[in-house]
């Protein structure tokens, strides 16, 4: 890579963006020249207190005081098609959304209600779902998009009081596996981040001191790459936090394959658990054709499932 990366021309959507994570990735972005909408539904982050654009009103203010170009937007992520239109009519296209915004609801299992089971999903999953379908019409038509959606630790390996906002979390990456399959073909980049970061949410599970050397802004660099026309990856997740950052991807093992030709018993597992449950000489599937692999080999059969479409070269779009 040589010279700096900047996004002229380029024109964002960030969810969330009127605190922590959100605004420091407007910040940055706008700082290299990307117009930005500031969304943010000014709420707790519990969900409630809703409907006040301040939050977002306050960051985009900054933006422009630093000569940068932002309007706000308070819709709530479930009305994405709403915050896509913010960003059409100011700027006639969207180039990049990040998917940021969230609630929690912490309660054990046991105790856990509907509606906080409910509440989370929607914001999280189905926020994100709706904000990414509202653009990807105009991505496709522009041959041009990148997406970036948060999920989190929790998401991928689990934490007490927090089933609802577990599964949300991990059902984001799944919708991110797809979309970085569908949108290859048109230019469109689908990526995952797994942040650590000061932020209200972080704020009620870390203490202040460690707190204070989780800053937001050392996320949002590998955030922003990911959001650049030069960035190879798609359908990828990262962690990333306190000036780290990682790719994450699954690994499995390396398996025991039975005789499909007969039946084998629940002793049969057992005595080759060790292959089952064994990652020497294991594998690390990327999609449906290399998941699947192994399974028809067994069978006697080469899987015949056509590959994903390449991403097309940013230089042709």
């Amino acid at each position: 890579m040589n010279g700096k990366l900047d996004y002229d021309g380029r024109v964002a959507v960030i969810t969330g963006a009127g605190n922590g994570l959100g605004r420091s990735h407007a910040l940055l972005l706008a700082s290299r020249g990307a117009r930005v909408v500031v969304n943010d539904l000014g709420g707790e982050i519990s969900g409630e207190g809703t409907g006040s654009a301040e939050a977002a009103d306050a960051v985009a203010a900054e933006i422009r005081a630093a000569g940068g170009d932002a309007i706000a937007d308070a819709h709530n992520v479930l009305d994405g098609d709403r915050i896509v239109e913010t960003a059409l009519d100011a700027y006639g296209r969207v180039d990049i959304l990040i998917c940021n915004a969230g609630i929690l609801r912490d309660r054990s299992f046991r105790k856990m209600s509907d509606a906080e089971w409910r509440d989370v999903v929607e914001v999280h999953l189905h926020g994100s779902y709706k904000t990414a379908r509202a653009a990807w019409p105009a991505m496709s038509e522009q041959g041009y998009g990148r997406l970036v959606f948060t999920t989190s630790a929790a998401g991928l390996y689990g934490n007490f009081g927090q089933a609802n906002y577990s599964a949300a979390k991990l059902g984001t990456y799944g919708l991110v596996r797809s979309l970085a399959v569908e949108g290859a073909a048109k230019n469109i980049r689908a990526n995952c981040i797994a942040p650590l970061a000061a932020s209200r949410m972080a704020g009620t599970v870390f203490s202040d001191e460690m707190m204070a050397k989780m800053q937001p802004d050392a996320v949002s660099p590998l955030v922003a790459y990911l959001c650049h026309e030069d960035c190879p990856v798609n359908g990828a997740l990262f962690e990333v936090g306190g000036g780290w950052a990682a790719q994450v991807r699954w690994e499995r093992a390396a398996g025991a394959a039975f005789d499909p030709s007969a039946p084998h018993s629940i002793e049969d597992v057992a005595r080759r658990w060790c292959e089952v449950t064994g990652f020497d000489g294991g594998d690390h599937p990327d999609d449906v054709a290399s998941c699947f692999a192994p399974f028809a080999r067994n069978l006697g059969f080469e899987l015949a499932i056509a590959p994903a479409p390449k991403s097309k070269n940013p230089q042709e779009s």
